[in-house]
């Protein structure tokens, strides 16, 4: 078995937690002087242990193996959030780095922004050939509205070209995550072998009703978008738990009034809402009791309302071999401490997944508290979860 170096994997860890040291957590957004400080410095540790590093025009840092295949790729995503945690993304890359280190014929790769600043998955979307340079133009930052171009020239990106993986070089992708969720640290277990990762589906409900005076204009009536928005809200979450899966989750994460003033009955409400599943049967299902719960209210509150689907990400099951290989390391080094399970988040596994056999491995997160500063996770789960994938890389490499 390739023998890994546990202390050098976590010295690493907490050298690259000091860039955009935020409290206990980093702050590294997508372009950021400290995110793109943190590319170069993984840039130097690729030369360090013999891979061949490049960056592109859209901020990927991969770092080539210069050997004959086999070859995997391994890697995940160095920003974060807004003041948030050290281990999101960053994990996965340094466990390809210790992978590459301890000899294994491994690519490492850290995509560019897979937190979704400018877009989503960028990164690992450009690197599959899915991002086109008319969505580059359009894309602005989902907060400031920062042009995407202009993001990359102040970064020095705007003239480098954007990298095109090449699936026939790699037999998979591995990425070691943290869980990002309380059902590890629940049950008392320190690995997680991920089943799949759940598809999305994101909508924007619109409700248009009547603006109008709020003290002269009678109950009766009045047609108020607000009421009809928050009516769907509430039929959702009394009628999607009948036909739900196991692991279901839905949210409305976003609101919005029109006029949005204090004295005025809103004329119009847009909800931005989302489900995820493992199942695409599952989620079918939640759909069409969605536009029934919208023509319901429509009916009721006398308002119109509307559905439209913003976007589709389908569920990107284990890959067999390789999800075995991980289960088989598992039971070896977590002696019975280890459970399958679904990857209720989305991460770059999920575009990998479209052109490569893909993997994922988690490990617990301390209290399930991610994108905030206080994300942590033991050391001694760590570097109990290297070594799982360590083992299921080498042997999977073997097949």
């Amino acid at each position: 078995m390739a023998e890994v170096d546990t202390a050098r994997f976590l010295a690493d860890l907490h050298e690259l937690r000091q860039i955009g040291k935020f409290k206990t957590g980093v702050h590294r957004p997508t372009y950021t002087p400290e995110d793109m400080q943190s590319r170069h410095w993984l840039m130097d540790r690729l030369r360090e242990v013999g891979l061949t590093p490049s960056m592109d025009g859209i901020g990927n840092v991969i770092g080539r193996h210069p050997g004959p295949g086999p070859h995997l790729l391994v890697g995940s995503h160095l920003e974060t959030q807004n003041e948030a945690g050290w281990l999101d993304g960053a994990l996965g890359v340094l466990a390809g780095l210790a992978l590459a280190r301890a000899g294994l014929p491994v690519d490492v790769v850290a995509f560019a922004d897979e937190e979704g600043h400018y877009g989503t998955f960028l990164g690992s979307r450009s690197l599959i050939g899915d991002v086109t340079e008319a969505q580059m133009d359009a894309a602005k930052h989902n907060m400031t509205g920062k042009p995407l171009r202009e993001a990359l020239r102040e970064a020095g990106l705007e003239s480098l070209p954007r990298e095109r993986l090449d699936p026939s070089r790699y037999k998979g992708f591995f990425e070691l995550h943290i869980e990002q969720g309380t059902q590890l640290e629940n049950a008392g277990l320190r690995s997680g072998v991920v089943t799949g990762i759940v598809g999305i589906r994101y909508f924007k409900i619109t409700a248009i009703g009547q603006q109008d005076h709020t003290g002269g204009t009678t109950m009766a009536e009045r047609k108020d978008a607000a009421v009809a928005a928050m009516r769907v809200l509430s039929l959702i979450d009394e009628r999607f738990p009948m036909h739900i899966g196991e692991r279901t989750v839905w949210t409305c994460g976003r609101i919005m009034l029109e006029p949005n003033a204090p004295h005025i009955i809103p004329g119009k409400a847009e909800l931005v809402f989302q489900f995820r599943d493992i199942s695409e049967e599952v989620m079918d299902r939640l759909e069409e009791l969605l536009h029934r719960i919208v023509q319901e209210v429509g009916r009721r509150d006398r308002c119109t309302l509307s559905v439209e689907c913003l976007n589709r990400s389908p569920p990107a099951l284990a890959h067999p071999a390789m999800h075995e290989a991980l289960r088989q390391a598992a039971t070896k080094h977590a002696n019975g401490q280890w459970q399958p399970m679904p990857s209720g988040a989305i991460h770059d596994a999920q575009q990998m997944a479209k052109i490569l056999p893909t993997a994922m491995l988690f490990t617990p997160s301390i209290g399930g508290i991610s994108h905030h500063w206080a994300e942590d996770t033991k050391e001694e789960d760590l570097t109990l979860a290297l070594r799982i994938l360590a083992d299921a890389a080498e042997n999977y490499l073997k097949q």
